[in-house]
Protein backbone atom coordinates (compact mmCIF):
# COMPACT_ATOMS: atom_id res chain seq x y z
CA UNK A 1 0.00 0.00 0.00
CA UNK A 2 2.64 2.39 0.67
CA UNK A 3 4.54 1.94 -2.53
CA UNK A 4 0.70 2.46 -4.11
CA UNK A 5 0.63 5.32 -2.22
CA UNK A 6 4.10 7.11 -3.09
CA UNK A 7 3.32 6.06 -6.84
CA UNK A 8 0.14 8.03 -6.89
CA UNK A 9 1.24 11.10 -5.15
CA UNK A 10 4.41 11.10 -6.68
CA UNK A 11 2.40 11.79 -9.70
CA UNK A 12 -0.05 14.10 -8.12
CA UNK A 13 3.06 16.48 -6.80
CA UNK A 14 4.81 16.44 -10.16
CA UNK A 15 1.09 17.63 -11.69
CA UNK A 16 0.76 20.39 -8.85
CA UNK A 17 4.53 21.75 -9.49
CA UNK A 18 3.69 22.04 -13.04
CA UNK A 19 0.90 23.94 -12.14
CA UNK A 20 2.83 26.06 -10.00
CA UNK A 21 5.51 26.90 -12.52
CA UNK A 22 2.72 27.90 -15.11
CA UNK A 23 1.01 29.86 -12.98
CA UNK A 24 4.10 31.77 -11.92
CA UNK A 25 4.70 32.41 -15.50
CA UNK A 26 1.74 33.52 -16.38
CA UNK A 27 1.91 36.33 -13.22
CA UNK A 28 5.76 37.16 -13.96
CA UNK A 29 5.55 37.35 -17.80
CA UNK A 30 4.06 39.81 -19.67
CA UNK A 31 2.79 39.38 -23.03
CA UNK A 32 5.05 40.95 -25.93
CA UNK A 33 3.13 43.84 -27.35
CA UNK A 34 4.92 42.66 -30.70
CA UNK A 35 3.55 39.38 -30.67
CA UNK A 36 0.32 40.49 -29.90
CA UNK A 37 -2.28 38.78 -32.16
CA UNK A 38 -4.91 41.74 -32.25
CA UNK A 39 -1.98 44.34 -32.80
CA UNK A 40 -0.84 42.15 -35.74
CA UNK A 41 -5.00 41.95 -37.16
CA UNK A 42 -4.99 45.94 -36.49
CA UNK A 43 -2.11 46.33 -38.71
CA UNK A 44 -2.36 46.77 -42.52
CA UNK A 45 0.13 44.87 -44.49
CA UNK A 46 2.98 46.52 -45.84
CA UNK A 47 2.77 48.01 -49.66
CA UNK A 48 3.91 44.72 -52.08
CA UNK A 49 3.39 42.18 -48.81
CA UNK A 50 1.07 39.71 -49.23
CA UNK A 51 -1.64 39.29 -46.05
CA UNK A 52 -1.10 36.18 -43.99
CA UNK A 53 -2.25 32.90 -45.60
CA UNK A 54 -3.87 31.67 -42.23
CA UNK A 55 -4.69 34.24 -39.86
CA UNK A 56 -4.77 33.24 -36.41
CA UNK A 57 -7.98 32.79 -34.49
CA UNK A 58 -8.78 34.82 -30.95
CA UNK A 59 -6.74 33.04 -28.53
CA UNK A 60 -9.94 32.67 -26.30
CA UNK A 61 -12.59 31.33 -29.15
CA UNK A 62 -12.91 27.94 -27.32
CA UNK A 63 -14.00 30.00 -24.20
CA UNK A 64 -17.75 28.71 -24.92
CA UNK A 65 -17.11 25.39 -25.98
CA UNK A 66 -17.85 22.57 -22.89
CA UNK A 67 -15.99 19.96 -24.16
CA UNK A 68 -12.72 22.40 -24.20
CA UNK A 69 -13.11 24.32 -20.89
CA UNK A 70 -14.66 23.18 -17.63
CA UNK A 71 -17.65 25.15 -18.41
CA UNK A 72 -21.34 23.82 -17.77
CA UNK A 73 -23.08 22.16 -20.03
CA UNK A 74 -26.97 21.43 -20.10
CA UNK A 75 -26.62 18.42 -18.02
CA UNK A 76 -25.02 20.89 -15.59
CA UNK A 77 -21.86 18.79 -15.41
CA UNK A 78 -19.10 19.74 -18.22
CA UNK A 79 -16.47 17.03 -20.78
CA UNK A 80 -13.44 18.43 -19.66
CA UNK A 81 -10.49 16.01 -19.50
CA UNK A 82 -6.90 16.39 -17.35
CA UNK A 83 -4.68 16.53 -19.51
CA UNK A 84 -6.94 15.65 -22.54
CA UNK A 85 -7.28 11.94 -20.61
CA UNK A 86 -8.19 11.70 -17.53
CA UNK A 87 -12.01 12.38 -16.85
CA UNK A 88 -13.34 15.39 -15.40
CA UNK A 89 -16.82 15.37 -15.77
CA UNK A 90 -17.73 17.13 -12.30
CA UNK A 91 -15.28 19.98 -12.62
CA UNK A 92 -16.77 22.95 -12.99
CA UNK A 93 -14.57 26.89 -14.15
CA UNK A 94 -17.98 28.79 -13.78
CA UNK A 95 -18.52 29.88 -9.85
CA UNK A 96 -22.29 30.65 -10.49
CA UNK A 97 -25.04 29.16 -8.94
CA UNK A 98 -25.91 26.61 -11.25
CA UNK A 99 -29.30 24.49 -11.14
CA UNK A 100 -29.14 21.31 -9.00
CA UNK A 101 -27.87 17.99 -10.21
CA UNK A 102 -31.07 15.63 -9.87
CA UNK A 103 -30.05 11.93 -8.00
CA UNK A 104 -30.15 10.30 -11.52
CA UNK A 105 -27.80 12.69 -13.01
CA UNK A 106 -25.47 12.47 -9.93
CA UNK A 107 -25.50 8.60 -10.25
CA UNK A 108 -25.57 9.06 -14.10
CA UNK A 109 -21.90 11.42 -14.37
CA UNK A 110 -20.60 9.25 -11.83
CA UNK A 111 -20.75 6.26 -13.82
CA UNK A 112 -19.73 7.71 -16.71
CA UNK A 113 -16.36 8.52 -15.36
CA UNK A 114 -15.75 5.54 -12.99
CA UNK A 115 -16.46 3.32 -16.30
CA UNK A 116 -14.50 5.16 -18.60
CA UNK A 117 -12.11 3.43 -20.84
CA UNK A 118 -8.85 5.36 -19.23
CA UNK A 119 -9.76 3.39 -15.67
CA UNK A 120 -9.06 -0.14 -16.99
CA UNK A 121 -5.36 0.14 -17.58
CA UNK A 122 -4.77 2.78 -14.70
CA UNK A 123 -6.56 0.15 -12.33
CA UNK A 124 -4.05 -2.02 -13.96
CA UNK A 125 -1.22 -0.18 -13.30
CA UNK A 126 -2.31 0.20 -9.53
CA UNK A 127 -2.68 -3.59 -9.63
CA UNK A 128 1.00 -4.39 -10.96
CA UNK A 129 2.35 -1.67 -7.61
CA UNK A 130 0.82 -3.55 -5.73
CA UNK A 131 2.07 -7.03 -7.00
CA UNK A 132 5.43 -5.58 -7.06
CA UNK A 133 4.72 -4.17 -3.38
CA UNK A 134 3.41 -7.53 -2.88
CA UNK A 135 0.09 -6.06 -1.20
CA UNK A 136 -2.02 -8.20 0.75
CA UNK A 137 0.17 -10.93 0.52
CA UNK A 138 -2.62 -13.33 1.01
CA UNK A 139 -3.11 -13.14 -2.54
CA UNK A 140 0.56 -14.72 -2.88
CA UNK A 141 2.12 -14.32 -6.48
CA UNK A 142 1.43 -15.34 -9.98
CA UNK A 143 -1.67 -14.10 -12.27
CA UNK A 144 -4.16 -15.43 -10.47
CA UNK A 145 -3.14 -13.29 -7.49
CA UNK A 146 -2.67 -10.62 -9.87
CA UNK A 147 -6.52 -11.37 -10.92
CA UNK A 148 -7.33 -10.65 -7.67
CA UNK A 149 -5.70 -7.47 -6.97
CA UNK A 150 -7.27 -5.98 -10.16
CA UNK A 151 -10.33 -6.83 -9.13
CA UNK A 152 -9.99 -5.16 -5.42
CA UNK A 153 -8.56 -2.35 -6.79
CA UNK A 154 -11.23 -1.35 -9.58
CA UNK A 155 -13.74 -2.73 -6.51
CA UNK A 156 -12.04 0.07 -4.15
CA UNK A 157 -12.50 2.81 -7.08
CA UNK A 158 -16.30 2.33 -7.89
CA UNK A 159 -16.89 2.06 -4.18
CA UNK A 160 -15.27 4.86 -3.27
CA UNK A 161 -16.51 7.36 -6.59
CA UNK A 162 -19.95 6.30 -5.87
CA UNK A 163 -19.98 6.45 -2.35
CA UNK A 164 -18.52 10.05 -2.26
CA UNK A 165 -20.18 11.47 -5.28
CA UNK A 166 -23.51 9.18 -5.61
CA UNK A 167 -24.78 7.73 -2.89
CA UNK A 168 -23.89 10.14 0.24
CA UNK A 169 -23.97 13.16 -2.19
CA UNK A 170 -27.93 12.59 -2.93
CA UNK A 171 -29.07 11.47 0.48
CA UNK A 172 -27.70 14.77 2.32
CA UNK A 173 -28.45 16.90 -1.19
CA UNK A 174 -25.20 17.38 -1.21
CA UNK A 175 -23.34 19.04 -4.32
CA UNK A 176 -20.43 16.31 -5.87
CA UNK A 177 -19.21 19.33 -8.18
CA UNK A 178 -15.76 21.15 -7.82
CA UNK A 179 -16.38 25.00 -8.67
CA UNK A 180 -12.68 26.22 -9.51
CA UNK A 181 -11.51 29.58 -8.64
CA UNK A 182 -9.24 30.67 -11.06
CA UNK A 183 -8.71 33.72 -8.99
CA UNK A 184 -5.84 35.26 -6.57
CA UNK A 185 -2.53 33.98 -6.19
CA UNK A 186 -1.09 30.04 -5.61
CA UNK A 187 -1.42 29.97 -2.15
CA UNK A 188 -4.63 31.48 -2.22
CA UNK A 189 -6.06 28.75 -4.97
CA UNK A 190 -4.46 26.04 -3.78
CA UNK A 191 -5.94 26.73 0.41
CA UNK A 192 -9.11 26.50 -1.65
CA UNK A 193 -8.78 23.34 -3.01
CA UNK A 194 -8.10 22.11 -0.10
CA UNK A 195 -10.52 23.14 1.75
CA UNK A 196 -13.12 21.92 -0.83
CA UNK A 197 -12.58 18.32 0.94
CA UNK A 198 -13.87 19.75 4.04
CA UNK A 199 -16.45 22.41 2.53
CA UNK A 200 -18.88 21.54 -0.43
CA UNK A 201 -22.13 23.09 -1.49
CA UNK A 202 -25.32 21.69 -0.46
CA UNK A 203 -28.02 21.38 -3.89
CA UNK A 204 -29.32 24.98 -2.79
CA UNK A 205 -26.19 26.54 -3.15
CA UNK A 206 -25.48 26.91 0.34
CA UNK A 207 -21.78 25.82 2.44
CA UNK A 208 -21.61 22.89 4.19
CA UNK A 209 -19.39 20.45 5.86
CA UNK A 210 -18.41 17.89 2.86
CA UNK A 211 -20.18 15.13 4.61
CA UNK A 212 -20.04 13.36 1.17
CA UNK A 213 -16.53 13.33 0.97
CA UNK A 214 -15.11 12.56 4.43
CA UNK A 215 -18.12 9.69 5.63
CA UNK A 216 -18.57 8.36 2.16
CA UNK A 217 -14.62 7.83 2.10
CA UNK A 218 -14.63 6.28 5.43
CA UNK A 219 -18.03 3.96 4.01
CA UNK A 220 -16.25 2.87 1.22
CA UNK A 221 -13.10 2.33 3.01
CA UNK A 222 -15.24 -0.02 5.80
CA UNK A 223 -17.09 -1.89 2.99
CA UNK A 224 -13.50 -3.11 0.97
CA UNK A 225 -12.22 -3.89 3.88
CA UNK A 226 -14.68 -5.83 5.86
CA UNK A 227 -16.20 -7.65 2.51
CA UNK A 228 -13.95 -8.69 -0.18
CA UNK A 229 -10.31 -8.18 0.78
CA UNK A 230 -7.95 -11.62 2.25
CA UNK A 231 -8.72 -12.75 5.49
CA UNK A 232 -6.07 -14.62 7.83
CA UNK A 233 -4.75 -17.64 5.66
CA UNK A 234 -1.74 -20.08 5.03
CA UNK A 235 0.26 -19.46 2.18
CA UNK A 236 3.00 -21.54 1.01
CA UNK A 237 6.22 -20.30 -0.04
CA UNK A 238 9.84 -21.29 -1.04
CA UNK A 239 11.07 -21.24 2.27
CA UNK A 240 7.98 -21.87 4.06
CA UNK A 241 5.23 -23.96 3.06
CA UNK A 242 2.35 -22.97 5.72
CA UNK A 243 3.11 -19.85 6.43
CA UNK A 244 0.55 -17.81 8.13
CA UNK A 245 -0.52 -14.55 6.83
CA UNK A 246 -2.59 -12.08 9.31
CA UNK A 247 -5.97 -10.61 7.96
CA UNK A 248 -6.15 -7.28 6.00
CA UNK A 249 -9.82 -6.45 7.93
CA UNK A 250 -8.51 -4.63 10.82
CA UNK A 251 -9.63 -1.18 11.90
CA UNK A 252 -6.18 -0.16 11.75
CA UNK A 253 -6.42 -0.91 7.79
CA UNK A 254 -9.80 0.26 7.43
CA UNK A 255 -8.19 3.86 9.18
CA UNK A 256 -5.23 3.60 6.75
CA UNK A 257 -7.22 2.98 3.32
CA UNK A 258 -9.75 6.16 4.37
CA UNK A 259 -6.52 8.51 5.23
CA UNK A 260 -4.99 7.47 2.24
CA UNK A 261 -8.16 8.12 0.11
CA UNK A 262 -8.86 11.66 1.35
CA UNK A 263 -5.45 12.43 0.75
CA UNK A 264 -5.27 11.55 -2.67
CA UNK A 265 -8.69 13.20 -3.45
CA UNK A 266 -7.07 16.51 -1.67
CA UNK A 267 -3.88 16.34 -4.00
CA UNK A 268 -6.20 15.90 -6.85
CA UNK A 269 -8.43 18.94 -6.51
CA UNK A 270 -5.47 21.05 -6.27
CA UNK A 271 -4.48 19.73 -9.36
CA UNK A 272 -8.24 20.34 -10.53
CA UNK A 273 -7.98 23.75 -9.38
CA UNK A 274 -5.12 24.79 -12.12
CA UNK A 275 -5.69 22.66 -14.98
CA UNK A 276 -7.12 25.74 -16.58
CA UNK A 277 -4.09 27.46 -16.80
CA UNK A 278 -2.42 24.44 -18.09
CA UNK A 279 -4.42 23.91 -20.70
CA UNK A 280 -4.10 27.69 -21.87
CA UNK A 281 -0.81 27.68 -21.41
CA UNK A 282 -1.02 24.26 -24.00
CA UNK A 283 -3.45 26.33 -26.51
CA UNK A 284 -0.97 29.44 -26.51
CA UNK A 285 1.99 27.54 -27.02
CA UNK A 286 -0.24 25.79 -29.77
CA UNK A 287 -1.81 28.61 -31.37
CA UNK A 288 2.05 30.13 -31.16
CA UNK A 289 3.20 27.20 -33.33
CA UNK A 290 0.76 27.24 -35.78
CA UNK A 291 1.64 30.75 -36.28
CA UNK A 292 5.34 30.53 -36.87
CA UNK A 293 4.55 27.56 -39.35
CA UNK A 294 2.18 29.87 -41.13
CA UNK A 295 4.88 32.93 -41.55
CA UNK A 296 7.64 30.00 -42.61
CA UNK A 297 5.39 28.56 -45.57
CA UNK A 298 4.03 32.01 -46.54
CA UNK A 299 8.17 32.96 -47.57
CA UNK A 300 9.16 32.89 -50.83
Amino acid sequence: MLIKFAARLTVCFALTSLCTSLSAAQQTTPPSNADSPSQAQGQAPAAGQAPPLNPQPPADKDKNDPAATGSANQSGTSNDRLFKVLPNFLTLETGGKLPPLTTKQKYAVVARGTFDPVQYPWWGLLSAINQADNSEPAYGQGWEAYAKRYGTTAADSITENFMTQAVFASVLHQDPRFYQSSSGGFGHRSWYAVSRIFVTRTDSGHSQFNYSEIFGAATAAAISTYSYHPRSTFISTPTNPHMFVGSDRTLLNTANVWGTQVALDTVTIVVKEFWPDIRRKMSHKHTGEAGISAAAASKP
